[in-house]
């Protein structure tokens, strides 16, 4: 064994099995590569006439949709550099709710166009240099170019919220923007507290109901709770409600208990006291002027009874999330075990009635005066994957109205606005001087993907598209993008199509930031896995053990 080479350099000092790669051609152009084949996926769903992606996960399950947020985290992306592009997109997908497909496609062209200016021989940190350069510029560019009036909006006049949502809803369902954004919008509006700063998302519920199709969709305010009542009352108006989360049911005690009858009366009497005890109970809880039960576990049989018998309606809604969203909707305050209820505790709603919607049974409580704090849009469809793609849009459509809530500004859309920057950015670029120029001129070029993947996407000539672009913008139209229907280049404020301005600066923010994290990487050093069998490794025969 005398002769075994020793490990020198690198080797001797990590663990045996490690990976070490460094320098421009095996870290920087690698990482640049990966990070470009995700853009790549996702380019092409940009926009109202994107292509749909169908992604089945780990688990099986199939994915059809054109949804960026949902492609990257369900792809299970392993390239440590594509990661930092995935999370850019989850961040902006957490932030706004629309735009993660804008920021995954530029930071993968602004690292493309990296790649040629490291192949002409610049330095990473000069390119990154640039970038910063490039990125704060256009974020001033893109603060001039908001439509002036727009920061001042009224956020319940439902036309002024349509055409600010019309586009983020147009490019997950184009063509069926109309019907969407009035649902939206109207949910939106009527769940909107007084400071709509507060505005909180979680208040517009989707229920996805297969059959019918996207005209038949409804709102309804209150919930719409799958599933049918427990007992046989299907209906009960102006209800006081009682909300109990550890089910309706005989308590078992704590502590055990020996019981010793001697004869058969004891035994008569011993089950006729429980009887009377969950009467007596229910008796309170129906005294007390509820009309509706609703149990957040099982309901016992014996307590159904007497619930029947007091004429009381009885829900069950299994999940603690719907359960609180469902004392917010009534005004509930949920008590843990069945005891009489204080008058305080009790909800109030206008309605509760079990329909048939499409062949599923729905039990729809409606709240119109109330504090209506939950609305439901009530989406119907054809099949599961066409109802989670509509749920996409719906999400999409209410983030935007908070982000509105917000901060109201926008920007012209169909890529009026990236025109208007590449082409500033590379009049900035002129006057700089240094090696930063070429950078900035590249990220300026950036710009252009937006512009060529909506006419592609489209089926449009995109060359002839830019350089009308261009053409029009170096008059000073600069309001002048595409217009996808006609195919031709036309002024988008005629249009109503209009891009909120936070989600394009914090989409251009983030990936700028992430490009520039990847182009700052110059080795990439990877530890031995964990030890373990892989997980997809086959198992032994029949999956047992030798023995």
């Amino acid at each position: 064994m005398g002769f075994s080479m020793q490990p020198y350099g690198i080797q001797s000092m990590l663990k045996e099995g490690h990976k070490h790669l460094s320098g421009l051609d095996e870290a920087v152009l690698k990482n640049i590569d990966a990070c470009k084949q995700l853009s790549v996926i996702t380019r092409t769903s940009l926009g109202p006439n994107g292509m749909n992606k169908m992604v089945i996960n780990h688990l099986d399950k199939l994915f059809v949709t054109n949804d960026a947020a949902t492609i990257v985290s369900e792809l299970e992306v392993q390239h440590p550099a594509a990661k930092i592009l995935v999370l850019a997109g989850k961040a902006q997908q957490e932030e706004i709710g629309d735009g993660a497909n804008l920021t995954i496609s530029f930071a993968g062209e602004i690292l493309q166009n990296a790649d040629e200016l490291i192949r002409m021989g610049l330095h990473p940190s000069e390119i990154i240099s640039g970038y910063i350069k490039a990125i704060n510029k256009a974020i001033e560019i893109l603060s001039e170019l908001v439509e002036p009036g727009s920061e001042n909006m009224d956020v319940r006049n439902k036309e002024e919220v349509i055409y600010r949502i019309k586009a983020a809803v147009a490019s997950k369902q184009f063509g069926q923007e109309d019907i969407l954004c009035n649902l939206i919008a109207d949910a939106c509006i009527q769940v909107c507290p007084k400071n709509p700063v507060n505005f909180n998302v979680d208040n517009v519920r989707v229920a996805k109901l297969v059959g019918g199709g996207l005209n038949n969709s409804s709102i309804v305010r209150g919930m719409v709770l799958k599933g049918d009542t427990v007992g046989t009352i299907k209906r009960v108006e102006n209800a006081k409600v009682a909300v109990f989360v550890g089910g309706v049911d005989t308590s078992a005690t704590e502590t055990k208990g020996t019981v010793l009858i001697h004869s058969a009366e004891q035994l008569e009497n011993y089950a006729k006291t429980e009887e009377a005890k969950v009467e007596e109970l229910i008796k309170a809880v129906a005294d007390s002027g509820a009309k509706v039960i609703v149990s957040g576990a099982a309901v016992g049989e014996m307590a159904l009874h007497f619930c029947e018998r007091y004429k009381l309606m009885v829900l069950k809604i299994s999940s603690k999330f719907e359960l609180r969203r469902f004392c917010r909707t009534t005004g509930a305050v949920a008590i843990l075990k069945l005891s009489p209820p204080n008058p305080d505790d009790l909800g109030y709603v206008d309605s509760i009635s079990v329909e048939e919607i499409g062949g599923s049974r729905v039990t729809i409580v409606r709240n119109e005066e109330g504090g209506n704090s939950v609305c439901t849009v009530v989406l119907r469809g054809s099949t599961d994957s066409i109802l989670d793609d509509l749920e996409k849009a719906v999400d999409d459509g209410v983030n935007t109205y908070k982000a509105m809530s917000r901060d109201s500004r926008i920007v012209p859309g169909g890529a009026a606005t990236e025109i208007e920057l590449a082409k500033r950015l590379k009049e900035f670029s002129f006057k700089e001087t240094g090696l930063d120029q070429y950078a900035i001129a590249k990220f300026a070029e950036s710009f252009e993907m937006i512009p060529k993947t909506l006419a592609e996407n489209a089926g449009l000539n995109a060359m002839e598209i830019i350089s009308s672009l261009y053409a029009e913008h170096a008059s000073g139209n600069t309001k002048v993008g595409i217009d996808l229907e006609e195919g031709a280049c036309k002024d988008v404020s005629t249009l109503n199509i209009w891009d909120l301005y936070v989600t394009k600066l914090y989409a251009l923010k983030y990936a700028a930031d992430a490009a520039c994290t990847v182009l700052r990487v110059d080795q990439i050093i990877m530890a031995k896995p964990a030890g373990g069998p892989r997980r997809d490794a086959a198992p032994g025969p029949g999956g047992m053990d030798e023995d």
